[in-house]
């Protein structure tokens, strides 16, 4: 007998080693226990409706047998009935070959009295007269207090849902905050990669939230809040929960669109609510996802100044200006739109620290896949530093969706682990999109090659362009084909002689095309659109033009 295997047998049941139910369960045969209190009472409230009907069925079924009064007592009378059950003004007849017949009589006249005056002695048969008083009295009370009962089972649930529709308008201003109790975040630093400069800056509000006296003893104040900047999938939200995870303190998380409702004062009443219930739980974090939805500056919605956004954001504004030293409690916002952020959000004393999270740069990206690689079977011949340089510009989302799409991959496949292979499948599908069995011509195809082709020649021929990685004409996306050029480095900045070669490469495709065509397709329109933003930006933003760097707009604007 395997112990273990015995333990799991028995959680499954909520069954602990002695026999005792465990919490859960507990709470499973309270559940069942009232799912089989509405079974009963359901199942009752069905019988007492369904009983007249049922009664109704079998009266009409033994109608059938019916028979009319004068043929019975002729039966009676000729010596062919054995016995007689009289139940009021019904007449249960039982003949000798065990036949039973019905028939009725006038109910002010006794059994008696009908055979007397059908010149029947009742001597002759033997009958019983069955008391119906008690069945009557039943019947009665029966008829009274099954509508009464109907009645008070609708009122109850109607009552019931009232009053569970003013709960939930009082409940409007309260907080809706997910809650993660303290010891039950198992997010630490651990978990987290690709932002060692940002867990260095929160590493220190760790150690306040851990021991906040030694930071008091010398006169230092101690952090209100951080925001982190950064772009979608970068880490924000789990570089939060590990700071939670790591002091060990409660963390309440919340999304900034989720303080809006229409009723006005709601957002207000529900910031009121999440800062008072963190204060009651200190030492405790404040997490406010996308907080741009809620902290945009002032001023500029077409409302005015006393919209319920703004309302909101003058309450956040408040509630951070009222903490006292021994409050404990440390607001960490996210947001990728910082620059919509109204300045009274970010001067100090409410988010003190400003924590930038950036896209990860190889050594970051080799930690972040080690990490994501938990609980899955790669094959021995994965090169992560290999992994890492073709994931160049992978956010650690990315990353994380990448190699799930190749266990998925392998395991559509029948394999027992995932292979380089699967991996390089799945980065191409993250970064391009899933493949399309699109069928195309023979002529259609012959373009697209050619077309692909003339990007790979352009680019090797330029000296400053990355390597060529992958030529295909599978379709993928809304391209009929695509070469893949992942950037050889982590590139901070880029100089125009490179920025002209990567336009002169955009343009590639359309040269071969009138090179070996001698015509032009309507395949290059991604790349003239990709190499006129580019030109645009190296004109607008960057001003990198023969004129200089006078420029009037954004790389957007026409």
């Amino acid at each position: 007998m395997d112990p273990i295997k015995d333990i799991k047998k028995l959680a499954k049941k909520g069954l602990r080693p002695g026999g005792s139910p465990t919490r859960r369960g507990k709470k499973r045969v309270e559940f069942r226990l009232r799912i089989n209190l509405w079974k009963v009472l359901i199942a009752f409230f069905l019988i007492l409706f369904f009983a007249p009907f049922l009664v109704s069925v079998l009266e009409f079924q033994r109608t059938e047998t019916k028979l009319d009064t004068s043929q019975a007592l002729l039966d009676i009378k000729e010596g062919k009935v054995k016995e007689v059950l009289v139940q009021d003004s019904k007449l249960i007849l039982t003949y000798k070959d065990d036949a039973t017949k019905v028939t009725t009589k006038e109910g002010s006249e006794s059994f008696a009295e009908l055979l007397e005056k059908s010149e029947i002695s009742p001597t002759s048969i033997t009958y019983t007269v069955a008391d119906q008083s008690l069945t009557k009295a039943v019947g009665e009370v029966l008829g009274i207090l099954l509508p009464l009962i109907l009645m008070a089972v609708f009122f109850f649930f109607i009552i019931r849902a009232q009053t569970k529709g003013a709960q939930d308008i009082f409940s409007f201003g309260r907080s809706r905050a997910k809650l993660f109790a303290k010891g039950k975040q198992d997010v630490t630093f651990d978990d987290v990669a690709g932002v060692d400069d940002a867990k260095k800056e929160l590493e220190e509000i760790v150690d306040f939230l851990k021991n906040p006296a030694k930071y008091r003893k010398i006169g230092a104040r101690t952090p209100k809040g951080v925001i982190l900047f950064g772009p979608a999938g970068v880490g924000k939200t789990l570089l939060a929960r590990a700071v939670a995870g790591q002091a060990g303190v409660p963390f309440f998380s919340m999304a900034g669109s989720e303080f809006m409702e229409m009723l006005v004062g709601v957002g207000a009443s529900r910031v009121r609510d999440l800062f008072q219930n963190a204060k009651t739980s200190a030492p405790s974090i404040i997490f406010i996802d996308e907080i741009d939805a809620i902290g945009r500056q002032r001023g500029r919605g077409f409302v005015g100044g006393h919209d319920e956004r703004e309302q909101t954001l003058n309450q956040i504004l408040v509630e951070m200006d009222g903490f006292t030293p021994n409050d404990n409690v440390v607001v960490i916002a996210a947001t990728n739109r910082g620059d919509l952020l109204d300045p009274a959000l970010l001067r100090p004393g409410r988010f003190d620290r400003r924590v930038l999270l950036d896209m990860p740069d190889k050594e970051g990206r080799v930690a972040i896949l080690k990490i994501h690689a938990r609980g899955k079977k790669f094959g021995k011949g994965i090169d992560w530093e290999r992994v890492a340089d073709r994931t160049v510009g992978f956010s650690g989302a990315d990353i994380e969706n990448m190699l799930n799409e190749a266990a998925i991959y392998a395991a559509r496949q029948d394999k027992s682990e995932i292979n380089m292979s699967d991996v390089e499948e799945a980065a191409t599908k993250v970064k391009l999109g899933p493949a399309k069995r699109k069928l195309q011509s023979r002529e259609d195809k012959k373009i697209t090659a050619y077309h692909e082709a003339g990007h790979a020649v352009v680019t090797h021929a330029l000296p400053m362009m990355d390597p060529v990685h992958r030529i295909s004409i599978v379709a993928r996306g809304m391209s009929l084909g695509h070469t893949l050029i992942p950037p050889a480095a982590d590139r901070t900045h880029e100089t125009r002689s490179r920025m002209l070669q990567q336009i002169t490469a955009m343009l590639g495709g359309r040269a071969a095309e009138k090179i070996v065509f001698d015509e032009m397709t309507s395949g290059a329109s991604n790349d003239i659109e990709m190499a006129t933003r580019l030109a645009r930006a190296m004109v607008v933003d960057f001003g990198m033009s023969s004129l200089g760097t006078n420029f009037s707009g954004h790389a957007g604007e026409s």
